[in-house]
């Protein structure tokens, strides 16, 4: 009886194992069309949604995976493949504003502010997706992160009818750490997208793009156009 249920508690975790690379890899063969490594191949579209992250790490350091996002966003930008680019990440918190930073960053690269919309909602992946498609009324647009990202956002979209292609920016070198989680967040995208059928935590109204800014309580605001433009 022992061996019995040291065999089963083995088969069950050799399965669940095994379970989990498929799903893996199955997200990422059913996603790879649609995935660019090169902005010169990349499809024009109208908007390019950045998903936010963090601009360092809790200790301090640089953020390599913000820091390639942000400039594949300005290198999509200043190619000619995107018109509009929908910064949409986390709010959750007084002194933590991703949206806020990527366009600062994005201003200070030469980005028109007018040409920024910010999403403060973008809590997860599937809260981007959905919120790009459904608030700010935009399909057919262009998910700029890293490959792995690329693969579960992309899959998000697909199982909610979005028309959605990604640009697949730079990674930093040290990646297994973080392709690990990823195996599990997709693990989490998959329970939310069938079992759960999650939808994000905030909808609102709807939003054109370009759409009116408009900044949380407490944060600076500015100009929707530069002065250079106005001339």
């Amino acid at each position: 009886m022992r061996k019995f249920l040291i065999y089963s508690l083995l088969t069950i975790i050799v399965t669940a194992i095994v379970a989990t690379l498929a799903f893996d890899r199955w997200i990422s063969w059913k996603t790879a069309d649609y995935i660019y490594d090169d902005v010169k191949k990349l499809p024009p579209r109208s908007v390019g949604m950045i998903l936010g992250t963090s601009k360092y790490y809790s200790a301090g350091l640089p953020n390599e995976y913000y820091k390639y996002r942000i400039q594949g966003a300005i290198n999509a930008y200043n190619s000619g493949k995107i018109k509009y680019l929908l910064v949409s990440g986390d709010n959750a918190h007084y002194n933590y504003n991703e949206p806020i930073t990527m366009r600062r960053d994005l201003i200070s690269a030469g980005i028109p502010t007018a040409k920024i919309v910010l999403d403060f909602a973008g809590f997860r992946t599937l809260d981007s997706v959905v919120r790009t498609h459904q608030v700010f009324a935009t399909n057919n647009f262009t998910i700029i992160t890293q490959r792995f990202h690329c693969e579960r956002a992309l899959f998000i979209a697909m199982k909610k009818g979005i028309d959605a292609q990604c640009y697949a920016v730079s990674s930093p070198k040290k990646i297994i750490k973080v392709r690990l989680r990823e195996v599990f967040a997709r693990i989490n995208a998959l329970i939310d997208l069938y079992i759960l059928k999650s939808e994000p935590r905030f909808l609102g109204q709807q939003e054109s793009i370009p759409a009116p800014i408009k900044m949380p309580d407490g944060i600076k605001g500015y100009p929707a156009v530069l002065p250079e433009e106005l001339k």
